[in-house]
């Protein structure tokens, strides 16, 4: 699962009517980014997606001038048929200077495995303190999705990042609370995840180390078996 999260498989996004420019608009009124990286291990909220394995990921956004965006992310995993791809949608605008607000949902699909499909809606605030970025969200997933039984999951998570002056440095920090029934909640109903690392940026290209870590429980080597031990991560990417 993503961001992050968040690879170089891709789904095309369809278009909507959000989107859709006509011929009055300007050239710049739509905005298409992406990224393409490589990762160490693909960590979704602490926990390893590949068996702690290397992996390929990337992705592409379009954006709306009016704030509505939809986008595809995509990693390789260790699991289901060894692909996972996003899908999400969501709507994002500055409300005053330097705080923005983001809305918009999340779909997990892992083609060729069946009921494996999450739908999870989010919210986050952005804002900038000084030099540093600060960023608060949740992220909800309902019961009844065949992938999740009859639990639902929540997680709220904080992150920060600071550059440093007159260097190509960013400091970031992340830190996050699962709590789930499901798999989601790791064994106990409940986990927490964090990180810490830097960055360093060259033109189009952006190197990073980060330690991630969760406090699953180490009972029975439980904690290693499942990839949710501390590990030293990094990832080498390009953003278009």
């Amino acid at each position: 699962m993503t961001k992050s999260i968040a690879g170089a498989l891709l789904l095309a996004a369809t278009a909507t009517p959000a989107f859709a420019q006509d011929e009055t608009e300007a050239p710049d009124a739509i905005t298409i980014t992406g990224s393409a990286t490589v990762v160490s291990d693909y960590r979704f909220r602490g926990f390893s997606q590949t068996n702690e394995e290397a992996t390929i990921q990337g992705g592409f956004t379009v954006a709306h001038e009016s704030g509505f965006y939809v986008g595809t992310w995509g990693s390789g995993v260790g699991f289901a048929n060894g692909s996972e791809i996003d899908v999400f949608a969501g709507f994002a605008k500055e409300v005053t200077s330097g705080l923005t607000l983001d809305i918009g949902a999340t779909a997990y699909l892992y083609p060729g495995a069946s009921d494996s499909t999450i739908i999870e809606p989010y919210f986050s605030v952005t804002g900038t303190v000084g030099p540093a970025t600060l960023k608060g969200g949740v992220a909800w997933a309902w019961g009844g999705q065949d992938a999740l039984g009859d639990e639902s999951a929540v997680y709220l998570y904080t992150d920060a990042a600071v550059g440093i002056p007159s260097t190509p440095v960013k400091l970031k920090a992340h830190a996050g609370y699962a709590k789930s029934d499901s798999f989601l909640g790791g064994l106990d109903g409940d986990v927490f995840d964090y990180s810490v690392g830097a960055e360093v940026s060259w033109k189009v290209l952006t190197l990073g180390v980060s330690y991630v870590n969760t406090d699953a429980p180490k009972l029975g080597g439980y904690k290693e078996a499942i990839g949710a031990d501390g590990a030293v991560l990094f990832t080498l990417g390009a953003a278009f």
